[in-house]
């Protein structure tokens, strides 16, 4: 078998708009400049239909078996056009071991980064069609399954971080079954010490809301320093979190590891950090409680499970970060739930990233069914494409 040619494609269709809630974004690192700590989510129209759009890569063969991934970046596109398919072209696509090491090796920058997340979609794109080669889901190739459905927390990114709003929609979705939520902050050090105080009544509000022992994660999206984060790490001991996620950038490795030093509050991170060499580097500096790597950008579904094999050495757990849920879920159905307790499930956002799929995925009672499908688990729901077009 080999590859004849590497396909990047635009889907465009419609989709009703569901109702609406006011809603915050994280905080971010640039929010310490006025000029950007103005802007919040663009809300979709909750009455009629939208634009969406989303991007693919397909990777055909001379057998007449294709692997699909997507929605994919742009900038991951780019990459994969410029660098990637010219090389991919004439290969073994069942050789997934030797592609995913050759694309690592393949461009001296590439080892982090933009570069890394168009190596990680293609390495899922193969492992895809890896699946439907052998007529098998993926996470049978890997090893499992190690159970038949997946704890998915509620990542509760885009909702209202006003307490007493927070507080009601947090207790909705723990009445819906899931069994942990995670809540990002909207303040950082440009709001000064109004800012720290509305942070720490979203934490206290979730808490009194959710009960002394539900596991409430939380994210800071790289929007702090290391001065805000001990002072909010300090101020959030009382109330018993999971994890802190990038209170700071996670290539600071020896700041993360002052900051979990002088905290009982766990820290997490991994959604930015590439390739396992990265993730050694903090395990050893003893920097993170958690680790959350995405198998869009860390490598692919091929690096995700070194990492997982690195992580369970250390004893830490993997969070597997879920952009686009099925490549993560994939791996978290072989490993252990030692090993991966849990999948993301972005409750605001899998509706687009979901669209153009079929079937859908979602928590039932917290817990999403492992697919049956091979491969990954989905195929392009024709109905819905109003639009195909060549990127």
């Amino acid at each position: 078998m080999e590859i004849i040619s590497v396909d990047l494609f635009e889907l465009q269709g419609h989709r009703q708009a569901g109702e609406i809630t006011p809603g915050s974004r994280q905080a971010q690192a640039l929010d310490i400049y006025p000029e950007f700590n103005t802007r919040d989510w663009a809300r979709e129209r909750p009455d009629g239909l939208h634009e969406i759009r989303a991007l693919y890569v397909e990777i055909q063969t001379d057998a007449a078996v294709s692997g699909l991934f997507g929605p994919i970046e742009e900038d991951q596109a780019f990459v994969i056009q410029k660098f990637l398919r010219p090389f991919l072209i004439g290969r073994d696509p069942l050789a997934t071991e030797l592609l995913s090491d050759q694309m690592l090796r393949l461009n001296r920058h590439g080892r982090s980064g933009m570069f890394m997340t168009g190596v990680s979609v293609i390495d899922c794109a193969l492992w895809d069609l890896k699946g439907k080669a052998w007529g098998q889901p993926v996470y049978r190739l890997l090893g499992g399954p190690t159970r038949p459905a997946i704890p998915a927390y509620a990542s509760m990114l885009g909702f209202s971080t006003e307490p007493q709003e927070a507080a009601r929609l947090a207790l909705e979705y723990q009445q819906l079954g899931y069994s942990a939520q995670k809540w990002f902050f909207r303040y950082g050090p440009g709001d000064g010490e109004a800012g720290k105080a509305k942070n720490l009544a979203l934490v206290r509000a979730l808490r009194e809301s959710l009960g002394e022992h539900y596991p409430i994660m939380t994210d800071a999206f790289m929007g702090w320093d290391a001065t805000y984060a001990a002072e909010m790490l300090r101020l959030f001991e009382p109330y018993h979190l999971t994890w802190v996620e990038e209170p700071i950038p996670p290539e600071r490795v020896g700041t993360f590891a002052r900051l979990k030093a002088s905290s009982g509050v766990p820290l997490a991170t991994g959604e930015h950090v590439y390739t396992r060499w990265q993730v050694k580097e903090l395990l050893e500096a003893k920097a993170l409680d958690w680790v959350q790597t995405d198998p869009d950008w860390c490598g692919g579904i091929s690096e995700l499970v070194k990492i997982c094999a690195l992580a369970s050495a250390f004893d830490v757990p993997v969070a597997a970060h879920g952009h686009s849920l099925l490549a993560a879920l994939h791996v978290a159905g072989s490993q252990s739930p030692g090993v991966v307790p849990y999948v993301e499930y972005l409750i605001q956002h899998q509706a687009n990233k979901q669209h153009f799929h079929k079937p859908f995925y979602q928590p039932v009672n917290g817990m999403i069914a492992l697919p049956e499908l091979p491969g990954l688990g989905f195929v392009l729901d024709e109905e819905k494409i109003e639009r195909k077009s060549v990127w």
